[in-house]
């Protein structure tokens, strides 16, 4: 063989071992916003062009939609602050494949999985962290004999100057879905398409789905849970108890058996309820290894912390389909940070279903508010994104009049909204079922025709995302051949 001819061969050995290594980057790029609007994988293929940045920091991504992680062409800010860099511009098509200054993936995990708290608000000195340590030990010890009224004083004072924190952005953090967005719009004018399919967001077109989640703490609220379960069966909702196993108060079965009977869900909420789960990894672990086992005992699918304390990191070592202890927003708990996110998503084989909207007690003792105004708000916003709405009541709270005709006012809203904009109102476990399922779905043409397959697809809905002027709509599919139902939706 000439030896040109073998330089000729082994060039073309190279390309193509280069094609098949920028397809791998390309998918491995592709998988926030795929996974996301499961539309055809071919839609979403990114480069990121130009060196990354040694550090990561904060960036805009166009107006106030804020993103953390590495860039490249500029520093971003080392801490949350108005010299932010704005990267809304900093892209380019190359042969219809749009190359960006930073790594969508990276950017969307490190909001998903809040790895920038830390650089919001440094923490302080050290001998500041040490106090705040001694003064969290000694609170959760006495916190089970406090009355509410005593820890309220406590409490808001840990939580003073949380309500001027800047981001995550209160009342709820939408940053996911308007990166999420934005790069949708950068990936169909690249391409030249105004239009792209994808599978609907939601079973049979809801609009949004709600969730109502029940945190039993003490006696008071397990000897509740009964009266509780009436109240929710005079809406025609269901939901789910997450009960402590060790030390707060007796579990027996028949307690466990008659929230089931009802077609209600039990779940896990921590083991002891004592606020030191995910203090020290070592014993993290020697507890998971109970709480794994009471998962099994009650027949248990989902988990949640106390005090939705939490270490994304870690949850590879609960044995649970779902967990539910991150909150979109945590101004207001002793956790700071925030996943920016109203929609599900996988921590590994797990699936989080964060918490996105105020607790009961924060409303009621730390707001002082004894109205639905702000649930009200933060469901419409919700809703403008199609997400997850999701509270946590607690029997313990709402024992009282005055909060039980907040909570009846709370679900005769929901109620009303499942009956006039197709909200989806569902148990965590059938949430967990079919997002689980939806990840497994796909799309694929037949005749010209885009088809659904995978489980569940008789539930799903073929949906189209359409760009007009940087803006994108929703149009759904109806399986029901009630022709289709328009959304707007603003990137």
């Amino acid at each position: 063989m000439p030896a040109q001819f073998k330089g000729l061969v082994s060039l073309r050995v190279g390309i193509e071992h280069a094609a098949k290594l920028a397809q791998k980057k390309l998918f491995l790029i592709n998988e926030a916003l795929i996974q996301h609007y499961k539309c055809p994988e071919n839609i979403g293929g990114y480069e990121v062009s130009g060196e990354l940045s040694a550090e990561p920091g904060f960036f805009r991504f166009g107006g106030d939609v804020i993103c953390h992680g590495h860039c490249a062409w500029h520093i971003p800010a080392r801490h949350f602050s108005n010299a932010m860099p704005d990267l809304a511009e900093a892209w380019w098509a190359d042969r219809s494949v749009p190359r960006l200054p930073f790594d969508p993936t990276q950017i969307i995990e490190n909001l998903r999985l809040e790895r920038y708290v830390n650089q919001v608000n440094p923490n302080g000195s050290r001998m500041k962290r040490a106090a705040r340590r001694i003064a969290y030990t000694a609170y959760y010890a006495v916190r089970p004999v406090l009355p509410v009224s005593i820890r309220r004083v406590f409490q808001k004072a840990y939580l003073q100057g949380r309500k001027e924190a800047l981001f995550p952005h209160r009342p709820v953090d939408s940053s996911v879905e308007a990166i999420l967005e934005k790069l949708l719009v950068i990936a169909l004018k690249a391409k030249g398409l105004d239009t792209v399919p994808f599978i609907w967001f939601w079973p049979k077109g809801a609009s949004a789905c709600a969730v109502i989640t029940h945190d039993v703490e003490a006696l008071l609220g397990r000897d509740f849970c009964s009266h509780l379960m009436d109240i929710d069966d005079e809406f025609g909702v269901k939901a789910s108890f997450q009960i402590v196993p060790e030390r707060r108060y007796p579990v027996p079965e028949t307690f466990l058996e008659a929230i089931r009977r009802r077609g209600f869900e039990v779940n896990i909420h921590d083991l002891n309820h004592d606020g030191h789960l995910y203090s020290e990894k070592a014993e993290f672990l020697r507890r998971v290894r109970l709480i794994n086992q009471y998962g099994r005992k009650y027949g248990a699918l989902g988990f949640r912390s106390a005090v939705l304390y939490r270490r994304p990191d870690w949850l590879h070592a609960l044995q649970f389909n779902y967990d539910m202890s991150i909150p979109n927003v945590a101004h207001m708990e002793p956790q700071p940070g925030g996943c920016c996110t109203l929609f599900p998503y996988f921590i590994g084989s797990i699936l989080e279903m964060p918490v996105t909207t105020t607790q009961d007690y924060t409303l009621f003792h730390i707001l002082r508010q004894y109205s639905v105004e702000l649930w009200k708000t933060q469901i419409s916003l919700i809703q403008r994104r199609h997400g997850l709405i999701s509270f946590i009541i607690h029997p313990d709270y709402i024992a009282k009049n005055k909060a039980q005709r907040v909570y009846k006012d709370l679900l005769g809203y929901l109620t009303h909204l499942r009956s006039t904009t197709n909200i989806w109102i569902a148990l965590p476990r059938e949430v967990d079922v079919w997002w689980r399922a939806r990840s497994q779905m796909r799309l694929v043409q037949d005749a010209g025709q885009w088809l659904i397959e995978g489980p569940q697809r008789e539930r799903a809905c073929l949906a189209h995302a359409q760009l007009t002027n940087d803006r994108i709509t929703y149009r759904i599919e109806q399986p029901t051949g009630r022709g289709t139902t328009t959304f707007c939706q603003f990137c």
